[in-house]
């Protein structure tokens, strides 16, 4: 009961800070991804073994650019394949036995993987209803994401815990099961129809597709970051937040599905 209690405040105040600087505006929503993107750099490389100052700095730079300018999301439509590409490698990498990561693989996970996330992250507001480039920044499209990603993962715990028999990926995570994923999905879905309801912010089409987005990668994100920690022998990827261990332990799903997210919002935002 005590740990309940504990993830329970740690989680509380995280999403209080996703959601209170996604109210609050543009720059308090990049500060706090620039802050949960600086330590989540830091846990990646610890678990990688793998240092570099110029990852920070290059992170730093796209911030203040992204927040500035609009150069960078004129030119992520160009890039979300790139970034799909190394995700798909990262998949691959699920089902190879072999322990380690080479050099080339650690620069593709930190420049490829981890920096354009917290970097897609702080734009989600920006697709609105009808143009993402003229309208203005909508912050329920944010929360909705995180809703979705929230929804996702307690429901595959729920299922798993209660219905779970068949494992999904037995070697890389034991806990998980089938029923625990597909429970996962449909209130995921659930959740979305809900929330296009009491928001009606983009249309329902768009907010089922980000549900299944954010399962089925989502889920992938979470064992793409097992992956890592069995790699490092560790059981988290840090200790900043209490029963839930790291930053990375806590936004592998996020981190992971945006890009998917991302890239199916630009091609609804084009067909539209």
């Amino acid at each position: 009961m005590k740990e309940l209690i504990k993830r329970s405040i740690t989680g509380l105040i995280y999403i209080f800070l996703i959601v209170a600087s996604t109210l609050l505006g543009k720059e308090a929503l990049h500060t706090v991804f620039l802050f949960f993107g600086m330590i989540c750099l830091y846990e990646v490389q610890k678990l990688l073994k793998y240092r570099s100052i110029l990852s920070y700095i290059i992170f730093l730079a796209l911030i203040l650019i992204n927040l500035t300018t609009t150069l960078l999301q004129e030119y992520f439509i160009f890039l979300i394949p790139i970034f799909i590409i190394v995700s798909v490698v990262l998949i691959r990498n699920l089902f190879s036995y072999n322990n380690s990561l080479t050099t080339v693989n650690k620069y593709l996970v930190i420049y490829f993987y981890i920096i354009p996330a917290f970097v897609l992250l702080p734009n989600l507001p920006d697709f609105s209803n009808q143009n993402m480039v003229n309208s203005p920044p909508e912050p329920l499209i944010l929360i909705g994401f995180f809703l979705l990603v929230w929804c996702n993962d307690s429901f595959a715990y729920v299922f798993g815990k209660n219905f779970g028999k068949n494992k999904l990926f037995e070697r890389i995570s034991p806990k998980k099961t089938i029923e625990g994923f597909l429970g996962g999905v449909f209130m995921c879905i659930i959740a979305s129809f809900i929330f296009f309801k009491l928001t009606e912010v983009l249309n329902l089409f768009t907010w089922v597709g980000m549900a299944i987005f954010v399962s089925i990668f989502g889920t992938i994100g979470d064992l793409v970051q097992s992956k890592f920690k069995r790699v490092a022998q560790v059981k988290d990827s840090g200790n900043i937040i209490p029963g839930h261990g790291g930053i990375f332990d806590r936004m592998d799903s996020t981190i992971f599905s945006i890009t998917f997210v991302y890239g199916f919002l630009i091609i609804i935002n084009y067909v539209s």
